[in-house]
């Protein structure tokens, strides 16, 4: 259950007593406000507070960069411009705070974006609930044969069967030494923060996670591309949904000039150039490596 009954009791109670502020709300971002969207089997996103709009992310860029923004007549022209000349500062005027329930082994992906305030559910003072990631059967891959980080094609058959059986088999089994280990009958058990070290990297830990945008937009630029791993993505691409609510003239502009926009080294610039001038340009005479060349064939299309 990706929710627990005292969870959802304190989300109805929440939405179920909204407060008046003088503070300024996105209208957008309202309506996301405590609920929780799946993810994965057992996991979910949900925000619990937010800070700012996309008008505060203009008034923090008009503040620092006085006349220099005059030029631009509307909002969204500036947040355009803050996006494609790097100007970052004025994205971390918004922040938000989520809630989210994920496998402890797409927790220590996500971690490496240091660049937030984070609070996870505690083993040592808790017990985890007897809750795993097991793959659909679409996402059992094998081992990538060309990336060492990449999957190839997804396990059929009997191949399959046997790997969500190993899968599930061994969860259980750790689950039941893990309780076994922590309640033994007539006799002190084992410390909650030793036994937590039998569970696999699949087992569901929860944290609240808070974040300012511009932090929040480079996570997303790397973990809702397409090469991302799945289990991480597929979190990602529901907070994209939410963003998009919250600050539409920002994702937009995120959408158009990162997810969409493509960067070029030196290079690669000088090769484009010399392409468009009908110079037939190939890896040998292009100056790049193998690796980089296939690269900025697929940025060309």
């Amino acid at each position: 259950m990706p929710l627990s009954p005292e969870q959802q009791a304190e989300i109805e109670d929440q939405r179920g007593t909204p407060q008046s502020t003088l503070r300024t709300t996105a209208p957008g971002m309202e309506k996301h406000l405590y609920t929780a969207y799946p993810v994965l089997d057992h996991g979910f996103v949900r925000v619990i507070d937010y800070m700012g709009d996309d008008a505060a992310i203009c008034q923090a860029a008009r503040v620092s960069y006085g006349k220099g923004t005059k030029s631009v007549s509307n909002d969204a022209g500036l947040i355009r411009y803050l996006m494609r000349h790097w100007h970052s500062t004025p994205f971390e005027m918004c922040e938000i705070k989520l809630h989210v329930k994920l496998p402890v082994f797409v927790a220590r992906q996500w971690i490496r974006h240091r660049t937030a305030n984070v609070n996870e559910y505690s083993a040592r003072y808790s017990i985890l609930d007897r809750e795993f990631y097991i793959p659909a059967p679409d996402h059992l891959a094998a081992q990538s044969t060309t990336n060492n980080q990449g999957r190839g094609e997804a396990l059929q058959g009997e191949e399959a069967e046997r790997v969500l059986r190993l899968l599930q088999e061994d969860s259980m089994r750790a689950y039941d030494h893990y309780e076994e280990m922590i309640s033994q009958e007539g006799q002190q058990g084992l410390a909650r923060e030793l036994a937590r070290m039998n569970l696999p990297a699949n087992v569901y830990t929860q944290w609240y996670w808070k974040v300012d945008l511009h932090n929040l937009l480079h996570f997303l630029r790397l973990r809702a591309d397409h090469h991302a791993q799945y289990e991480i993505r597929v979190y990602a691409e529901e907070l994209c949904k939410i963003v998009a609510d919250w600050v539409p003239a920002a994702y937009g502009a995120f959408e158009d000039y990162r997810m969409g926009g493509a960067t070029l080294s030196a290079k690669g610039l000088d090769c484009l150039r010399r392409m468009l001038k009908g110079e037939e340009v190939t890896q040998e005479t292009s100056g790049m490596s193998k690796g980089e060349w296939r690269e900025f064939q697929e940025v060309l299309g």
